[in-house]
């Protein structure tokens, strides 16, 4: 697995080659001090190391920031898993990262091992957020709407449910995961509910709080979901772990990745990370 490291402060970079390069299954192909230069290395016929598989992106850079350099990096490169690194945890930094496209987002303070998982984890199509920061992004997602922010999967037990702790994303299951086939009492989106907390909201599969007024699954975003697909949609949205799913649900993990794939394909979504932010954008899961 191809990593490159781009960060403008060069004792970090060696800092984090060492690590990267200490593990058998990853291999530092560069490290650069600014987005130009990261862009450069991915370009077609300028990239003298093979085009990283993984980027661990600073932010704030010379020349050219950490998120513009994510969005033209996915531009020449869509393939490329990029994680954004910054010292500081401020909303809006995650909240434009994953926005141009980033599968991840992570503090320097971070643990050498939270980080090693991270690029395995998005390497393989999942997705990373910083637990200190998922919850708070989420609420700027659905601020334009006056709502208030869910927590995680936990608080999707229904009304009266745990309150959970804010947004973690367990590396290996990245942020959500799947299900579909099974089990789950009521059907899917606000026709299947079974409780009504409040005037807009009706609570869906597996108890996730979701609209009963506008009814989210016009989006044409969504429009090809199968009712199977939109139960674990909606658990997706909610935050709620491959093993979190399979238990709500009933499901084996092969089935639990097929309707993963068979729903991030359908919304053109580059991993769970950009489902969770199409179930707020479209209202699909309200936050509760």
């Amino acid at each position: 697995m191809r990593v490159l490291i781009v960060d403008d402060q060069p004792l970090v970079r060696g800092g984090f080659r060492m690590l990267v390069d200490s593990q058998p299954d990853l291999t530092v192909v560069g490290d650069v001090g600014d987005g130009v230069a990261a862009v450069d290395a991915v370009r077609p016929g300028l990239a003298v190391a093979g085009a990283p598989d993984v980027i661990l992106m600073d932010v704030r850079m010379p020349q050219m920031d950490g998120i513009e350099a994510t969005r033209e990096i996915l531009a020449l490169a869509p393939q490329v898993r990029i994680i954004v690194l910054t010292t500081f945890d401020l909303d809006e930094y995650a909240l434009e990262g994953i926005q141009a496209g980033a599968s991840g987002f992570l503090l320097k303070d971070a643990r050498p091992e939270e980080l090693l998982d991270a690029v395995r984890t998005v390497a393989r199509g999942d997705a990373v957020i910083a637990p200190s920061t998922t919850r708070r992004l989420l609420s700027h997602l659905v601020s334009g709407a006056g709502r208030s922010v869910a927590t995680t999967c936990e608080s999707a037990d229904g009304p009266g449910g745990r309150s959970g702790s804010a947004g973690a994303v367990p590396p290996g299951d990245g942020l959500g995961g799947t299900g579909g086939s099974g089990g789950a009492a009521g059907g899917a989106g606000a026709s299947g509910g079974s409780g009504v907390p409040g005037a807009d909201v009706m609570v869906g599969p597996g108890g996730v709080v979701t609209s009963a007024g506008n009814d989210p699954w016009r989006d044409p975003r969504l429009q090809g979901l199968t009712s199977r697909e939109r139960e674990v949609f909606e658990l997706i949205g909610a935050g709620c772990s491959n093993a979190e799913i399979m238990q709500r649900l009933f499901l084996s993990e092969p089935t639990v990745k097929t309707h993963v794939s068979h729903i991030l394909s359908k919304l053109q979504a580059r991993d769970r990370v950009q489902a969770v932010v199409i179930a707020y954008e479209t209202g699909v899961v309200l936050p509760g």
